[in-house]
């Protein structure tokens, strides 16, 4: 009886069903990040405030930036443990388990970023200032993920990235336990593809919806597109060419606030 019941609460959560709740989750994480960060991009060199709040923020970025284009894992993880389950060979295994590996991965790499930022503001380094070399630091930071488009460990996160049935098929974990591993196993490959990426956003201003909305749209197109992986070079191209931009011309380039252009926002102030 036990396993007849675990056996119907996991096709309650099929394919189709994630499906849907993926999608909405991701809606749902867009409306909250547009609702809490509205007004907050103050350009490169945003504040991120308290831990707490940044922490919190982060991964609702996350959840809204990655949720489209870690759908087909999900979908292809659900699957196999659906097809596992049916055979009697594994209990079930819920696919959000996964999902919050998936997350814990991201959660890493946004507390290494803040510590990082925390770091070089307390060495108080001038030449950082905008209204000093901030904008060649900018334009650099992109430069520099646009020739990580172009290395070995690009293309063999990226691949990883793009062949779902590959890692579940050869790399699958028994249990919750297993799955949570799978999780983050995956969200290490997909922050190796898209370190680079999230570092552009926080070049532009970690807080701008705008490029948040491009860069989520760039992640999509390169991991999930048919053509994702050639046009991964031709953003490279992008890329350099728009860090030169931000170096040289930054009042010129669209949608990129300066900071001293900015007035304080009170939300922030008080994190």
């Amino acid at each position: 009886m036990s396993s007849q019941a675990e056996r119907l609460t996991f096709a309650r959560l099929g394919p189709l069903r994630v499906s849907v709740l993926l999608l909405a989750a991701a809606l749902v994480t867009w409306i909250v990040t547009v609702a809490r960060m509205r007004g907050m991009d103050a350009g490169p060199g945003t504040d991120l405030g308290g831990l707490g709040w940044y922490v919190g923020v982060w991964v609702t970025m996350m959840a809204a930036m990655m949720l489209p284009s870690v759908a087909p894992m999900v979908l292809i993880f659900t699957r196999v443990s659906n097809e596992r389950a049916r055979r009697a060979q594994a209990g079930c295994v819920s696919p959000w388990i996964f999902m919050a590996g998936y997350l814990a991965a991201w959660t890493g790499y946004g507390l290494a970023a803040y510590g990082l930022y925390r770091g070089v503001r307390a060495l108080d380094l001038g030449f950082l200032s905008w209204h000093s070399r901030g904008a060649l630091v900018a334009g650099g930071a992109i430069v520099l993920a646009g020739v990580y488009q172009l290395t070995p460990l690009k293309r063999i996160c990226l691949r990883h990235c793009r062949s779902p049935l590959h890692f579940v098929m050869h790399g699958w974990r028994e249990g919750r336990l297993g799955a949570l591993r799978m999780g983050v196993e995956h969200g290490a490959y997909c922050v190796g593809c898209c370190w680079g990426l999230m570092l552009i956003l926080f070049a532009l201003g970690v807080m701008s919806l705008l490029w948040m909305a491009v860069v989520a749209a760039l992640i999509f197109v390169e991991k999930v597109l048919p053509v994702g992986e050639r046009l991964s070079r031709v953003f490279a191209i992008f890329f350099v060419a728009l860090g030169v931009w931000v170096a040289s011309a930054p009042g010129s380039v669209p949608g990129l606030t300066q900071p001293h252009h900015m007035q304080p926002n009170k939300e922030m102030d008080n994190k």
